[in-house]
């Protein structure tokens, strides 16, 4: 097998394309061939040594892929040979084959591509824990989504669609803010030509968002959050933008607002069966045609670095996918 190893976490021109020992399954394990690995925010911490789960050296990045089972180990038997899967184990998906834990990896029914499954698990089960646990979105409602053209935002657009919620879709650019409506969001505002305040205002009579969803912190997050609406539910996802706001506590209390962690990944870990029941019917909304990943590149595995580059440009809409 060939893989992309990273040996000292200094950042992604650290990486090597090596051959390595294709490994066999051990107890609980299964050996998949990827077919496809999308690329992730955490995929670039990880190897910059800045994010919160800091693997073993050596270690393979790419932490969610999909592909087709070739081996079992002792005590798998929901799993076969040949059977197509996602996973998202965090590690090892940068390569052409990897070890991953039986309990983490989806069974793809038919007609599920590896391309969309490979973007599919993080930003979907983020986005639905997000808006509909975290948030208790309900129909009628309206919810904004910063960093919309992201691969988070643009499932969290389908999502709040799904649930029958309006969409304010907020992005850095003309171009990202038409993708936005094209799948789904009513409105949009480009936040690099718009005040946002204002914009909220004028598309809300004044309200305000509901629910705000935001993976970017940031210079943007205390105006968003000045303007959310009465009750509203402002969702910490993440930080791509770097900075992590401080927001004057003041405002929640005058907003009867909630400040609402989203930490998908313990979820999962703490609440199993609520997770699973959640992809279960993220996977029933893939196959209604209520989802789709937004693909916006496909690349040869061994043009990892370059997708890297892209990814840090913020020119990428949706999700880059790295195939074999």
């Amino acid at each position: 097998m060939h893989a992309w190893l990273c040996e000292n976490p200094i950042g992604v021109d650290a990486l090597t394309w090596q051959e390595l020992p294709t490994p066999q399954p051990g107890a609980g394990e299964v050996l998949i061939r990827i077919e496809a690995a999308s690329l992730n925010f955490p995929d670039l911490l990880i190897v910059q040594n800045k994010y919160q789960m800091k693997p073993p050296l050596p270690f393979v990045p790419g932490s969610e892929y999909a592909g087709t089972i070739e081996a079992v180990g002792e005590g798998v038997t929901h799993l076969k040979v040949d059977q197509a899967v996602a996973c998202l184990s965090g590690t090892g998906g940068f390569g052409t084959h990897t070890l991953a834990p039986a309990k983490l990896c989806m069974p793809l029914p038919a007609g599920f591509p590896a391309v969309d499954a490979a973007a599919f698990i993080m930003t979907y089960a983020t986005s639905h824990h997000a808006l509909m646990d975290r948030g208790q979105l309900k129909a009628g409602e309206t919810v904004l989504v910063l960093g919309a053209a992201g691969g988070v935002g643009t499932a969290a657009i389908q999502i709040a669609k799904a649930a029958g919620a309006r969409v304010i879709a907020a992005a850095s650019n003309a171009e990202k803010c038409a993708l936005c409506t094209s799948i789904g969001a009513d409105a949009s505002i480009n936040y690099s030509t718009e005040n946002l305040r204002d914009a909220l205002k004028a598309l809300t009579d004044g309200k305000g968002p509901d629910v705000i969803y935001d993976p970017v912190g940031g210079e943007f997050a205390e105006p968003a959050f000045r303007s959310i609406a009465w009750r509203g539910r402002y969702l910490v996802v993440g930080f791509a933008a770097g900075p992590i706001p401080a927001l004057p506590w003041n405002l929640a209390l005058l907003k009867g607002a909630s400040i609402v962690g989203v930490f998908w990944g313990d979820f999962a870990r703490r609440e199993p069966a609520a997770n699973a029941a959640m992809m279960q019917e993220l996977a029933q909304w893939y196959g209604a045609g209520k989802i789709k990943p937004v693909i916006h590149n496909t690349l040869p595995m061994a043009q990892l670095k370059q997708a890297y580059a892209d990814m840090g440009s913020r020119g990428v809409m949706g999700k880059l996918v790295m195939v074999n």
